[in-house]
């Protein structure tokens, strides 16, 4: 919690407004944060100083392993994070590649699991990822990477947490996330989980032990009307210690998370944490 809330701090003292072109409003903005999450250690990065709800957190990077493009699909796994971009987004809803109602077109999990070659077939950048891991290989392009600028036409919204580069010494696992934009007050609290929790899993089904992940912001930001709710609410409150996050033993291959995995094989002890916080959300 305490680089989380420094970095809060951080761009309420020494931020810089900047209008945002896509919402129409002002953000407080500063470039270049690093964070570290203590995997091997089990420091669950969830935020203390508000409630926050993991699960969701963890059910939208679940749809992203499985290549989902509907927000129908998330919804049934726990999360409701694309309603809106999918279905409120004025620019997508007037594009006329998109399918219909939910329909998100080709972004996160589409890239991630079907990235389309220069002659229409699909490379699968995680199953390679998990079969080079698993036989204790690294060729140092352990790369999942879901940012295709050659396709942010065909979805409603460019990747915020774009890439996650694995890296192995010895039998310790290692992720580097990297991030070029973030809502702190809200788009963090999911996106820390989801490091910690990607790292976590990919460790468990590829046989190895998780070291640490690094996630790397490049544009960190505060919306106008999240300011005062974070500057005097917040920041006000002392944290609390991590909790534990408990990913289910059963859970042994990609395979098992493509298929029959919810939200019921995570669980998390010890938290405590604070009332929670309704901040606006920017479409």
């Amino acid at each position: 919690m305490k680089q989380y809330l420094a970095l809060c701090h951080r761009i309420i003292n020494e931020g810089t407004w900047i209008q945002n072109q896509r919402t129409g409003k002002k953000c407080l903005t500063i470039v270049d944060a690093d964070l570290t999450y203590d995997v091997a250690n089990n420091k669950f990065p969830l935020v203390t100083t508000r409630k926050s709800f993991w699960k969701a957190a963890i059910a939208e990077f679940l749809g992203y392993l499985r290549g989902y493009d509907n927000a129908a699909d998330f919804r049934a796994l726990g999360a409701r994070t694309w309603d809106a971009n999918a279905n409120d987004n004025e620019t997508w809803l007037n594009n006329p590649v998109r399918k219909g109602k939910d329909d998100m077109g080709r972004v996160y999990g589409v890239q991630g699991r079907s990235w389309q070659k220069p002659d229409k077939s699909n490379l699968d950048q995680l199953q390679k990822i998990v079969d080079n891991l698993a036989k204790g290989l690294d060729d140092r392009g352990e790369i999942l990477t879901f940012y295709n600028p050659g396709e942010f036409d065909l979805g409603c919204l460019r990747p915020c947490m774009h890439t996650h580069t694995f890296s192995l010494l010895g039998d310790t696992l290692f992720l580097t996330s990297y991030q070029r934009s973030c809502d702190v007050p809200l788009g963090l609290n999911f996106n820390q989980i989801q490091v910690f929790w990607f790292l976590a899993v990919m460790a468990q089904i590829t046989g190895h032990k998780p070291g640490k992940a690094y996630h790397k912001i490049v544009n960190a930001h505060i919306y106008e009307d999240q300011i005062e709710l974070m500057r005097d609410v917040q920041l006000k409150r002392e944290p609390f210690d991590p909790p534990k996050l408990h990913i289910s033993s059963e859970i042994k291959s990609l395979e098992d998370l493509e298929t029959w995995v919810t939200m019921d094989d995570f669980s998390v002890k010890g938290y405590q944490h604070h009332d929670p916080i309704a901040y606006p959300f920017s479409v």
